[in-house]
């Protein structure tokens, strides 16, 4: 397996147990608000990017991808996330069991800019299966990589689960865990068309 697949540079996040919330108003069926995703000097985000599902999701495709030595624009990335946001990638041991990897967007950031610097990493979403109730939101997309943006075939498949949460301006990515198909574990075909 290539240093990027190693890396598990498809983009996933691995969020914190529980968001911890406030205290519900006396009334019965009211909710508590949801945690302040955003942190103070945290980038903004581009309005275009988190106003819907569908605009959050492919701007964190977009902003991985890229030739061999393009800058990314990693403010635009931790912009995406809610302040308690985490990745994860799931694999293998040598002895056969597996392992979660989470880190930050700052670590993800540190441990793949060495790599995309040398090396080409488009990554896209191939089908998504999408779950939604109310403020919160899970999103199961199939991705595919690839070195270059018009390779036939892709070098590396998989799965990105993201929990998203909304807090009544915008979507932020709160996890994102990714694992990548491998040899003994093929995408079956309910993840290879929308769902």
């Amino acid at each position: 397996m290539n240093r990027l697949a190693q890396l598990g540079l498809a983009l996933a996040f691995a969020a914190p147990a529980a968001l911890a919330q406030q205290a519900a108003p006396a009334t019965p069926t009211a909710v508590a608000a949801p945690a302040a995703p955003a942190a103070a000097g945290m980038p903004a985000a581009r309005a275009a990017d988190v106003a819907s599902i569908d605009a959050i999701i492919a701007a964190l495709y977009d902003v991985i991808s890229g030739p061999a030595g393009a800058p990314r624009d990693w403010d635009r990335m931790r912009s995406l996330f809610a302040s308690e946001g985490r990745m994860g990638v799931v694999g293998a041991r040598p002895d056969g069991s597996f392992a979660l990897r989470t880190m930050t967007p700052d670590d993800y950031i540190a441990r793949s800019s060495k790599t995309f610097a040398t090396q080409g990493f488009f990554e896209t979403e191939k089908a998504r299966t999408l779950e939604v109730f109310g403020q919160i939101a899970h999103v199961f997309s199939t991705y595919e990589a690839r070195h270059a943006k018009d390779d036939a075939k892709p070098f590396m498949r998989g799965i990105n689960s993201i929990q998203l949460i909304h807090d009544g301006k915008r979507w932020y990515v709160l996890s994102l865990i990714w694992r990548a198909e491998d040899a003994k574990l093929q995408l079956p075909e309910r993840y290879l068309r929308n769902g």
